[in-house]
């Protein structure tokens, strides 16, 4: 069974960066600064919210890549943050809502963001850092990444990791996964389904880079349109879905992209994207 990890002194202290940008081509990397766990405290989730915010308000970004400095991806929520608010009158309820919550909105916001999210694991995700990787459209991880939901072991069972992993993974094994606690290697992770590929460390960067310029050359509305159409039919029965799609098609049709894209195809060119 796994053993809990714990990280001394995991949260950085206060106006320290916790999170870095840079863009460019089209591709935004956010990259959690938080060692040595990357913890998601709330100045770091508000930190993510309002990049992500500012990220789909953006022409100039087609991609966004999460990233994580250090050998440890996250080790999710901050549990002396936390506790430290037992203290409170209401003995923490309230700070552990908006924790919570907080993170909730976070993992929705990847889901509803318009252009697609990439994470890149290089090292342990456990607990909302599993949520956060299970979260994002694709992830990318090296051979010598492990994640878990090891909240069982604690006492405190991973019910919001629960959403996204049991949506990425198969059902039995991401109540494995949830029951047992256990860390799992980059390999089961992919069998499972929480990851798309697994690469040596050294290129994973480039990995990863490869793929995000793949999709930013794409049509963003036609990304947008996709993306949005994916999470949609997930929760519709299949003739709905069938019926949904098939309005969305239509739609898509009908866009200046898509006459385009179609124009270039049959001429034999590239395609001249316009977002419209």
């Amino acid at each position: 069974m796994a053993e809990i990890v714990t990280f001394p002194d995991a949260a950085r202290a206060e106006g320290g960066g916790l999170l870095t940008r840079s863009l460019r081509d089209g591709v935004l990397r956010l990259v959690l600064d938080n060692p040595p766990a990357n913890v998601l405290s709330i100045a770091l989730l508000e930190a993510l919210m309002e990049e992500l915010e500012t990220a789909g308000a953006e022409p100039d970004v087609r991609v966004v890549v999460i990233a994580s400095t250090g050998n440890v991806f996250s080790a999710g929520h901050d549990l002396k943050e936390l506790t430290a608010h037992r203290g409170d009158e209401d003995h923490g309820a309230g700070f552990f809502e908006k924790t919570f919550r907080l993170c909730a909105d976070l993992m929705l916001k990847i889901a509803h963001l318009t252009k697609p999210v990439i994470a890149e694991i290089d090292g342990l995700a456990t607990a909302a850092g599993c949520q956060l990787v299970a979260s994002c459209d694709l992830a990318i991880c090296t051979d010598s990444s492990t994640f878990c939901t090891p909240g069982v072991n604690i006492g405190l069972f991973c019910s919001t990791p629960m959403v996204a992993v049991s949506r990425a993974a198969h059902r039995k094994q991401a109540m494995e996964m949830l029951l047992t606690g256990e860390t799992i290697d980059a390999s089961t992770a992919k069998d499972f389904g929480l990851v798309n590929r697994i690469v040596p460390k050294q290129y994973l960067a480039q990995v990863v880079s490869k793929y995000a310029a793949v999709i930013a050359s794409k049509s963003p509305l036609t990304l947008k349109i996709g993306k949005e159409a994916f999470h949609r039919q997930l929760e519709l029965p299949v003739e709905a879905a069938y019926d949904y799609t098939a309005r969305v098609m239509v739609e898509n049709m009908l866009t200046q992209d898509a006459q385009e894209g179609i124009g270039a195809f049959l001429g034999k060119r590239k395609p001249e994207w316009t977002g419209e």
